[in-house]
């Protein structure tokens, strides 16, 4: 197919592929924006021979559903009552629905994909921020190269660039697992588009065009909370790190003082975000802006923050810093964008990413690959000479009514709540994979018994009955279009593991049987759901099954139901070497994020966050008192490893 963009040319101006940028509500068919890549590349090769997404046989989901209820249940008697009721929509309702989703799947590639995308992120109202977005932080420039903020910036956009064009000309080499490849679709969603909110459901506009190649486009530099237009491309080539910096220089030089906040809105409550949206976007002048912003190849956000330490790097990425309880890292931003990059004043720097379209999975192959390349003494940097006619970027100065000057304030206050409503922990494990797999037993399912075990003790300590699951993300990318599954974690036998740690006159030998009878059901579970046969995602195909008219069946209203799908523990695992913190928010208002990394040979890594009224502290501490005591019990038992 042939490109609608000639080479070199920027993309502002164009309005999306089939999606007008200015829409107020979700079109129909707003995920023909994004093309689908040509199949006969690298990149792409293997997404038509994917297998498609299964449909779990009914009965296998009802039994891993009944499995997973058992060690939920708060009593004998709440658990026969669920179980009359799978009985009840086993016998009734349920293969009539089931036989609904299988109809479904005949005729669609993914027949998860538009419920899931609406379902669980796009009809979501509150803030993206702590709730959907995820952060990674990077480690530091090279000590060879140039150590400003401005240089770390041009790095970072020269090699993103780069990554780009590679993906458009389907030349980035695909992802794949053990078993084969993996599938890339997401990819579509890296670039060049942006998160659009609309009243009770939002969804994602794409600029990009078929047949690009990647020397084409432009970014957004925020600086003092004023957007700027730098192009990428010059003569149909990329621009020189040394083009770049000057480019991003010019930036900096003149965005001196404080600008209007106008980002801010974009963190709000979603619906909030859609009037104000409205509003922003009446102006003809203010619409070209947002469309400018939207169609950015990605952002790079020059926040004047200077974090120094984990935590503070983390909270930065995060939700931004709040300095005299204003929200200015949230001002300097648009999180709507999948892909923002951050950069501090003194050169940290990391990507804050926008989940609904896209996981965390291909943004770390991003940030893994441009990290790799700014650190290889032959990166490609482009011209050491600096284009003397280069035009420079283009300040993006808003036109604000009334109207949207005290939206910006209201969007400040709604900031500086959800920032001051937030804490986090972050803990180092005295050990990591290398100990752990001497002791034979697989470093995820050591660092989920961890947190089972600190998380019973907690419990115990406050003097609480468990009130939900443990949710364990596993990628169901080996299909067309997969996301995830969900792994219940909790189960029968790790919670009679957790009891023995604690339980007098349990030897060491009984206590690491019931570890091994638990992370065998574990990497059972994870295996499973990692082959799409879950639990969550099939009962949510057999509930979106239900025709208008028809009453829910009395399963998804029981107690224990409910409570099984309230994940206090929301937990999941990445690994770059380039990540020293990376994490994000809780999900219910009582939980904790739990975000972990087993990939280091001599330690493993928690990141947890939780609203400040939750005992933060006290569970990062149990975190560690079960970490070691997890390694004592297997150093009874073997030759201890060196720490």
């Amino acid at each position: 197919m042939l490109s609608r963009v000639a080479r070199g040319r920027s993309f502002a101006g164009l309005r999306p592929f089939s999606i007008p940028a200015m829409a107020l509500t979700q079109p129909a068919d707003w995920k023909k924006a994004a093309p689908e890549p040509p199949a006969n590349t690298e990149t792409f090769a293997a997404q038509a021979a994917l297998p498609s997404l299964p449909v779990p046989d009914l009965k296998e989901t009802l039994t891993r559903l009944r499995q997973s209820l058992k060690p939920l249940a708060w009593s004998k008697a709440e658990l026969d009552d669920v179980e009359a009721k799978i009985t009840e929509f086993e016998n009734g309702k349920a293969p009539e629905l089931h036989v609904r989703l299988l109809e479904r799947s005949k005729h669609h590639r993914h027949w998860l994909e538009e419920w899931w995308d609406n379902g669980a992120y796009l009809s979501y109202r509150d803030s993206v921020v702590v709730n959907v977005s995820y952060y990674y932080g990077f480690d530091a420039q090279p000590p060879t190269l140039p150590q400003s903020n401005v240089a770390r910036a041009a790095y970072i956009a020269r090699a993103t660039a780069l990554f780009r064009q590679q993906y458009k000309l389907g030349k980035l080499k695909p992802e794949a697992l053990k078993e084969g490849p993996i599938c890339m679709d997401t990819y579509r969603w890296m670039f060049d588009c942006c998160r659009v909110p609309g009243p009770g459901l939002d969804w994602s506009v794409s600029y990009a065009q078929p047949g690009d190649t990647g020397d084409s486009g432009h970014i957004i530099v925020f600086r003092h909370n004023r957007p700027w237009k730098v192009d990428l491309v010059r003569d149909g080539r990329l621009l020189s790190v040394a083009e770049l910096t000057g480019q991003i220089q010019h930036v900096v030089d003149n965005s001196n003082g404080e600008y209007p906040g106008v980002g801010v809105l974009s963190s709000n409550n979603r619906d909030v975000w859609a009037k104000d949206y409205a509003e922003l976007s009446s102006s003809p002048h203010n619409a070209s802006i947002l469309e400018t912003i939207q169609s950015a190849a990605f952002t790079i956000s020059l926040d004047s923050a200077s974090p120094v330490g984990a935590i503070p790097h983390s909270t930065t990425l995060w939700h931004g810093e709040l300095l005299n309880g204003v929200p200015v890292g949230l001002q300097n931003r648009w999180v709507d964008k999948p892909v923002q990059f951050i950069v501090f004043n003194n050169a940290q720097a990391g990507l804050m990413g926008e989940h609904s379209v896209m996981d965390g999975t291909p943004t770390v192959r991003l940030a893994d690959d441009v990290l790799n390349m700014i650190a290889n003494p032959s990166f490609d940097k482009g011209s050491e000479k600096y284009s003397q006619d280069l035009s420079p970027p283009v300040p993006l100065d808003w036109q604000l009514s009334p109207t949207t000057v005290l939206a910006i304030n209201a969007a400040n206050k709604a900031g500086r709540d959800l920032i001051e409503s937030q804490t986090m922990g972050f803990h180092l494990t005295k050990y990591g994979k290398d100990a752990i797999k001497k002791f034979r037993v697989s470093p995820d399912s050591w660092a989920q018994m961890i947190v089972q075990l600190a998380y019973a003790r907690l419990l115990k300590r406050m003097g609480k009955q468990r009130s939900g699951g443990t949710y364990e993300a596993a990628s169901t990318r080996r299909f067309f279009k997969g996301r995830t599954e969900a792994i219940r974690v909790v189960s029968v036998e790790s919670d009679a593991w957790v009891a023995s740690m604690d339980k007098a006159g349990v030897d060491t030998k009984e206590k690491k049987r019931l570890f091994d009878a638990a992370v065998q059901v574990h990497g059972t579970l994870a295996r499973a759901a990692g082959m799409g046969q879950g639990v969550d995602r099939h009962l949510m195909g057999l509930k979106k099954c239900l025709k208008d008219g028809e009453s829910m069946p009395a399963l998804f209203s029981d107690p224990l139901m409910i409570r099984s799908n309230n994940w206090v523990l929301s937990t999941s695992a990445v690994f770059s070497s380039h990540f020293p913190v990376y994490g994000w928010g809780e999900v219910v208002p009582e939980g904790f994020g739990v975000a972990y990394m087993t990939g280091y040979d001599d330690r493993l890594q928690y990141t947890i966050t939780s609203r400040t009224e939750m005992p933060n502290e006290q569970f990062v501490a149990e975190i560690a008192r079960a970490a070691e005591d997890l390694y004592t019990l297997h150093s009874k038992l073997a030759e201890k490893p060196r720490l």
